[in-house]
C-alpha cells in the first residue's frame, strides 16, 4: 500500500462516496470530510478493520465558514496529499437555505466544493489530482435528460443561483433546475481551473445513473426514478452504474499518474462532452469570477 500518499474525499459516508473512500484507502491514507462525526467514525472504523488508514475532518460543505475551518484542519494534518475528490452533493425536492442564507443545493454542490478547492490549491504539490463529481443532466441536449423533460443548467449568475433563482422555462420536476445548474457551474469551474492551474491535474467525472445512491435530500419518488428505474430502463440503462463500479472508476482517475487534466470523464472512465455552455471558456471564466466575488462577501 502506498501509505505515503493521502486522498481527501467529501461526502464519504454513503453511496458513491462511501465506496470510493474504501477504494481510495487501498492507495493511502483517506481524509474523510463530512458533517456527521458518528458516520465518519463508522467509515474510519471500517477502513481500519481492512488494515488501512483514515482520518476524519468534520465539515458542513454547505457552510462556507465550516469549509474554511476544514481546509485549515486538513493543511494542519501535514499529510502528502495526492488527490482531492469533491464528491459531496444533494438534490433536495424543496428549496432550503444554508447557514449563510444561500440556496442549499447551490451551496453544497458548487460553492462548498469551489471554496474547499481554492483554499487547498496553494498547499497541493505539483501533479496532485483534483476531481469534481458532476452530472450530465446539466446538458439540455443529453438524451436521458431530454426524455425526462429536463432542460439542463439554468444559470443566470452566481448571485442569482445563491438566491435560488434560475432561468425560466426549466424542468417541471422539483429540485432538478437547482441541481442541474449547480452541477453546470461546478463543471465549468473544474474546466476553468484545469486551464488556469496547469501544475495540477484537474478533471470532472459523471458517475452515471447510479443504483443505490440516495441523492441526499431527494424524496422517495425522485430517489426511485434516479436511483433505480432509470438505471434499468432504456434509453437510460446504457449510462447505468453502481456505487462500487463508480468508485473503481473514480479511484482510478484520482490515483492516475499519467498527467491527464481538463478531461470530463463518463461513468466508464472515458472522455465525454458536456453542454456547449459548460465548455465555453468565457462562460467558465465568468462562473469562476462570479463565484469568487460571492464567496469573498461571506464572512
Amino acid at each position: 500500500m502506498e501509505t505515503q500518499k493521502a486522498y481527501i474525499i467529501t461526502g464519504p459516508t454513503s453511496g458513491i462516496g462511501y465506496e470510493t473512500a474504501l477504494e481510495l484507502a487501498k492507495h493511502g491514507t483517506v481524509i474523510l470530510v463530512g458533517r456527521n462525526q458518528e458516520k465518519l467514525n463508522q467509515v474510519q472504523k471500517t477502513i481500519k478493520e481492512n488494515g488501512q488508514h483514515a482520518v476524519s475532518v468534520v465539515c458542513d460543505i454547505a457552510d462556507m465558514i465550516s469549509v474554511k475551518r476544514a481546509a485549515e484542519e486538513i493543511i494542519d494534518l501535514d499529510l502528502p496529499i495526492a488527490g482531492l475528490l469533491n464528491n459531496a452533493g444533494i438534490m433536495p425536492q424543496k428549496a432550503t437555505k444554508s447557514k449563510q442564507n444561500l440556496d442549499m443545493t447551490f451551496a453544497t454542490n458548487h460553492l462548498g466544493a469551489f471554496a474547499l478547492t481554492e483554499a487547498l490549491v496553494p498547499h497541493l504539490a505539483d501533479g496532485t489530482n483534483v476531481a469534481f463529481i458532476v452530472s450530465a443532466i446539466e446538458d439540455p441536449e443529453r438524451k436521458p435528460a431530454k426524455v425526462m423533460g429536463m432542460k439542463g443548467g439554468r444559470y443566470i449568475s452566481a448571485e442569482a443561483s445563491a438566491r435560488g433563482e434560475w432561468k425560466e422555462g426549466g424542468s417541471k420536476m422539483p429540485g432538478v433546475d437547482a441541481y442541474a445548474t449547480s452541477k453546470q457551474a461546478l463543471l465549468a469551474s473544474a474546466l476553468a481551473f484545469a486551464r488556469k492551474i496547469p501544475r495540477l491535474h484537474i478533471n470532472a467525472i459523471e458517475p452515471g445513473i447510479t443504483r443505490g445512491t440516495n441523492l441526499g435530500g431527494a424524496n422517495a419518488i425522485v430517489s426511485f426514478i434516479f436511483g433505480h428505474l432509470m438505471a434499468i430502463l432504456p434509453p437510460f440503462s446504457k449510462y447505468s452504474s453502481t456505487p462500487k463500479k463508480s468508485a473503481k472508476t473514480i479511484a482510478k482517475i484520482l490515483t492516475d499518474t499519467s498527467g491527464k487534466t481538463g478531461v470530463y470523464f463518463d461513468e466508464k472512465g472515458q472522455p465525454m462532452r458536456g453542454s456547449n455552455l459548460a465548455h465555453d471558456p468565457e462562460f467558465q471564466d465568468r462562473v469562476v469570477a462570479e463565484t469568487r466575488r460571492l464567496l469573498a462577501g461571506i464572512k
